[in-house]
């Protein structure tokens, strides 16, 4: 690969590729109804773990995903299919969730609202088997030979999933306000079909990743 782009286009090109498979807009309304009942600085500093987690996630990723994977012999077909298992399994338990659970939810220390930053919102809801299959291919290169070439491609890359975590923490923090403005209502209505995207989302990824082990 020669690197015949400038700079910031790579990380343009980069930003672009990696925003579909986070939707940090979508993600933000889909995972909202765990992080209930957070009052302003609370959902910041979650939103503040979350996003530092995706960072690390996909940088991870970038640098050695694709080595962490050969050396236990997992596939990204693998990936999806347990990724998408998860966030069909938390999905449900949103979509049947009842008022009581709810009440639970918002009464819950912020303590014990930690323990779900990391597994499931940051991944797999946030940055999943598609955000980091996105980063290995965007991470691979053709001439590995070429030092400069690698780390030209790899600060761009690097510099693009910072940007892209950035906008998880502006959309986390405040998808709560917006909601809030649709009134509990409106707010109801969001939340059951947030869960229901949750659910369909991990169908989606369980799917291809069934049938790309079809395939092979």
């Amino acid at each position: 690969m020669q690197f015949d782009l400038p700079f910031l286009h790579l990380i343009f090109i980069g930003f672009l590729s990696l925003f579909p498979a986070v939707n940090p807009i979508g993600s933000a309304f889909i995972v909202d109804p765990l992080l209930s009942g957070l009052d302003f600085q609370e959902r910041k500093r979650a939103a503040k773990k979350i996003a530092l987690y995706c960072f690390a996630i996909c940088t991870v990723s970038a640098l050695i995903g694709g080595w962490i994977l050969k050396l236990f012999g997992i596939s990204i077909p693998i990936v999806q299919l347990a990724g998408g298992i998860m966030i069909c399994r938390m999905g449900w338990q949103l979509l049947t969730s009842d008022d009581e659970i709810k009440s639970k939810k918002e009464t819950a220390q912020p303590t014990s609202r930690d323990n779900i930053l990391f597994y499931p919102v940051a991944f797999p809801m946030t940055t999943g088997a598609g955000t980091i299959s996105v980063i290995l291919t965007l991470s691979a290169h053709e001439n590995e030979s070429d030092l400069l070439v690698h780390i030209m491609n790899l600060g761009a890359l690097l510099i693009a999933i910072l940007l892209l975590c950035l906008m998880v923490y502006i959309c986390y923090t405040n998808t709560a306000r917006l909601i809030h403005r649709l009134g509990p209502r409106g707010e109801q209505i969001v939340n059951r079909l947030s869960a229901f995207l949750v659910f369909c989302i991990g169908m989606q990824i369980a799917f291809t990743g069934i049938r790309t082990l079809i395939k092979m």
